[in-house]
Formats: C-alpha cells, structure tokens, sequence
C-alpha cells in the first residue's frame, strides 16, 4: 500500500488531537494550572499552547481566520492575553495568566483546531509541499517544512504533558 504526504499528516495530526485528548481527561483548573516546578509550563498552559501555535500557523498556510477568533474560542477561554498570543516568548507570570478554566473547554478547541487542520490537509496535493509560506526565513519555510515542524512542537509538547501530568501525580 502507498501512502501519500497528506494521507500521512492527516493521521500524524490526527494523533495529536488523540493523545492530547487522554492526556487532559479528568484534570480540573487547578491541576491544569499547577506547575511541576517553580518555572515549569503547566499542563493546561502546554496544551493551549500547542493548540495555538497549530490554530495559528495552519490558519497562515490556509489564508483563513484561526478558529481562536472565528469561532468565539477567545472569548469563551476569556484569557488576559491577546487574542493573537500564542505563548512564545511568554514571561513566568505571563504563562501563569494563562489560567485555563476546564479540560473540556481545551478538548472542544482541540476538536475545533484539529478540524480545520484536517480540512485543510485534505485539499493538499504533493505539489502543494513546496509552496513558500514564509519568507522571513534562510532559506524560506514551504509548506511541507512548517506543517513538520508544527507537528514536531506538538509532539514536544505532548511529551511535556505527559511527563508533568506524571510528576503532579506521583
């Protein structure tokens, strides 16, 4: 059986969405708040996170608004950072602002963001790989590249939550 590149990012970013989906099952506002460590991510701040960085660079590559703003997400997690944040370059104190009211409100963006993820992927031909989509880099990021690499920091930053979900619940 051959499998083609979009065949094989839809269900590597499908694994994303499942893996995050049992990592934050049960967790309440305070575990997803607490920190493993004086300067450690939380739980929920990694998991908004990663879903904002993938809402944002896919919603780039797609020409289309991110589903945080189009769809109200925003408004509904009513967080004291703008609506364009991501989380890069977040002080301490910023990320502890970063107080994620529920699991299930995380899982309904996770739902919403892998959504739009996959349907976008499923328009992509090979070809469609090497499309530049940013050319502030040496040499300019295509599209193969930034859609590896969101999936490269999502997989990071799965590998962080389980790992802090672990050191909270030992």
């Amino acid at each position: 059986m051959t499998v083609d590149s979009r065949t094989l990012l839809t269900y590597a970013y499908e694994q994303v969405a499942a893996t995050l989906g049992g990592a934050l099952r049960g967790l309440d506002a305070d575990r997803l708040a607490q920190r493993p460590g004086p300067d450690a991510n939380p739980v929920g701040w990694l998991a908004w996170h990663l879903l904002r960085v993938q809402d944002d660079h896919v919603a780039d590559a797609a020409g289309t608004e991110q589903v945080w703003t189009a769809a109200g997400w925003a408004d509904r997690f009513a967080l004291p950072v703008d609506t364009a944040a991501t989380g890069y370059g977040m002080s301490r104190d910023e990320v502890a602002a970063v107080r994620v009211p529920s699991a299930d409100l995380l899982l309904g963006y996770s739902e919403a963001v892998h959504a739009r993820t996959a349907e976008f992927l499923g328009g992509l031909t090979d070809a469609d790989l090497d499309r530049v989509v940013d050319e502030r880099w040496d040499p300019p990021v295509t599209l193969g590249v930034r859609l590896v690499s969101v999936l490269s920091d999502d997989l990071q930053h799965l590998g962080q939550i389980g790992y802090a979900r672990g050191l909270l619940e030992a």
